[in-house]
């Protein structure tokens, strides 16, 4: 099966070089406006197979792409010194203006993920271009989430004592500062997080939810400050979903994609629990929510909401 990567970059490049050590997909192909850079990124990935899995690596443009079942849009600019942030939403917006059509041009069918940020404005511009062109809504789709999930569940696990593959919780809303951390639902192999850590005598008290809460949220900014960029992490959550999308696992995944109503707030894209598979997004689901929850996910998917507002798509 073939997957494109458009923007080679540390997030494409290390998507790529994930998929690779994992075996997923028979045929990857780079596709970068420096087509110098895909190159020196694929042929230092082929020099990885020897160790890991014979993929079919090649740098091309977007005729490239034909029939590709997957492509991986991890394209976009960075932000200026002095320029705002809808400035920069902007010249992303008119950066996907140009890729998403592209893209259908040679790949009609193809499931399309977006991993740029910021992630849910960039999944709402991306589906409403593809829309434009005749795709299927469904079959657009953010990593949304995911990694905020995942580091959820890794610090309830290492402050409770438990592998973080039992403990089930999820984040949801925007892959941001506004996400939301769902303390009421969270469970231990199906035991409440309370109760399991109540027997585990562990606390669960107003500061440690707190430290919890921003070790979470503040991720990626830790990251970036000393390193300049996150890319290993969602590089492996790229790899799953591309795994759960190419062989139709239809895993619960929090992914983001264009909801027509979130909590009062309509035609807005967040991240929620939702069941992935090979024709992209197959059903949504919603989580019970305590009241504070509410309140915190109606005013994310707000904040989404009202810078899309400011963008002119093309």
């Amino acid at each position: 099966m073939k997957i494109g990567i458009v923007g080679a970059g540390h997030v494409g490049s290390t998507a790529a070089y994930t998929l690779v050590l994992q075996g997923i997909g028979s045929e990857l192909v780079l596709v970068d406006q420096q087509p110098a850079l895909a190159q020196a990124q694929v042929m230092d990935i082929l020099h990885a197979t020897p160790f890991s899995h014979p993929v079919h690596l090649r740098a091309g443009q977007y005729a490239d792409l034909q029939d590709a079942a997957l492509v991986i849009v991890a394209a976009g600019v960075s932000q200026q010194a002095g320029e705002s942030r809808l400035a920069l939403l902007q010249r992303n917006a008119d950066i996907f203006a140009h890729i998403i059509p592209a893209i259908l041009r040679y790949s009609p069918d193809a499931v399309l993920l977006i991993a740029t940020n910021p992630l849910d404005i960039m999944t709402q511009v991306a589906t409403r271009i593809a829309v434009a062109a005749g795709a299927d809504a469904r079959r657009v789709l953010g990593t949304g989430t995911m990694l905020d999930t995942a580091r959820f569940r890794a610090l309830l696990g290492q402050h409770c004592g438990v592998a973080p593959g039992s403990v089930h919780a999820y984040v949801l809303g925007e892959h941001g500062d506004s996400e939301v951390l769902l303390w009421s639902s969270a469970s231990v192999a199906g035991v409440p997080l309370s109760q399991f850590a109540a027997d585990r005598g562990c606390s669960l008290d107003a500061a440690v939810k707190a430290h919890i809460d921003q070790a979470v949220r503040r991720a990626a900014y830790q990251i970036i400050a000393g390193k300049g960029a996150t890319y290993y992490g969602i590089g492996a959550a790229i790899a799953l979903l591309s795994r759960c999308i190419l062989f139709d696992e239809r895993q619960v995944l929090t992914v983001s994609s264009v909801q027509d109503q979130v909590q009062g707030v309509r035609d807005v894209a967040l991240s929620l629990p939702q069941v992935v598979g090979r024709a992209g997004i197959l059903q949504t689901l919603y989580p019970p929510l305590d009241s504070l929850e509410q309140q915190a996910l109606a005013a994310s998917a707000q904040i989404i909401s009202e810078h899309v507002a400011g963008l002119v798509l093309n």
